[in-house]
């Protein structure tokens, strides 16, 4: 059978594709600073001319694997989000959700790399600070559908509780990075239904806290 001659845009895009494919698996193995375009152009069978006639540089192919892992990241949320279920049902489907993208996130030390980066570059942090706030957004129109489907809304604390989940992920990421024996399986499910419990299905009363909290001088 006679293959199919791609086009130039479609040869263009299956070169952009290896070479993302190339650098993502490096980067990860390597790290960002000990990765040479010279590398990821070899591993993907192409030039260093070819890496930049698509790419401006590194930090623009780790922008893209950044924002590619923040969108399936997404996808799996939305998925469950639109499971429907009890408040215990819907809390375990989270904990397992956070625990498993614990487990299979391979891009974490690229981002913890990325956060370092972006204190010295500050055209690197605008970009950053976009992707940070995109997914604080995603996460708090998941906690806003949750408390809907809870019967309850909890719209003047999503922000908040937003910057607290992925403030909670980092963390536990970081721990589990450094310590995997202190942050075990166990542990880890034990800390993110201890913040699902407090924080998206505690009792009403313990909600307006943070308000309460907030008013507060130093």
């Amino acid at each position: 059978m006679k293959r199919e001659r791609l086009t130039h845009s479609q040869r263009r895009e299956q070169t952009r594709e290896f070479l993302f494919e190339a650098a993502r698996r490096i980067f990860i193995e390597k790290g960002l600073a000990a990765t040479s375009v010279e590398e990821i152009a070899k591993a993907a069978g192409y030039t260093r001319g070819a890496f930049y006639s698509n790419f401006g540089g590194k930090l623009e192919l780790l922008i893209e694997i950044l924002r590619r892992d923040g969108e399936r990241a997404l996808a799996k949320l939305e998925r469950i989000t639109n499971e429907r279920g009890t408040p215990e049902e819907m809390k375990e489907r989270a904990v397992a959700h956070y625990s498993s993208y614990f487990l299979e996130n391979d891009c974490f030390p690229l981002w913890v790399e990325a956060k370092l980066l972006a204190l010295r570059d500050t055209g690197f942090q605008q970009r950053m600070n976009a992707i940070r706030q995109e997914k604080l957004e995603q996460i708090s129109a998941y906690i806003r559908r949750i408390s809907e489907c809870d019967g309850r809304s909890i719209r003047r604390q999503t922000d908040a509780l937003a910057l607290g989940l992925m403030s909670l992920c980092d963390g536990v990421q970081l721990f589990r990075m450094g310590d995997p024996h202190l942050m075990s399986d166990k542990m880890m499910q034990t800390v993110l239904t201890g913040f699902f419990s407090c924080g998206l299905w505690a009792s009403p009363h313990e909600i307006p806290l943070a308000d309460h909290l907030a008013g507060v001088p130093d």
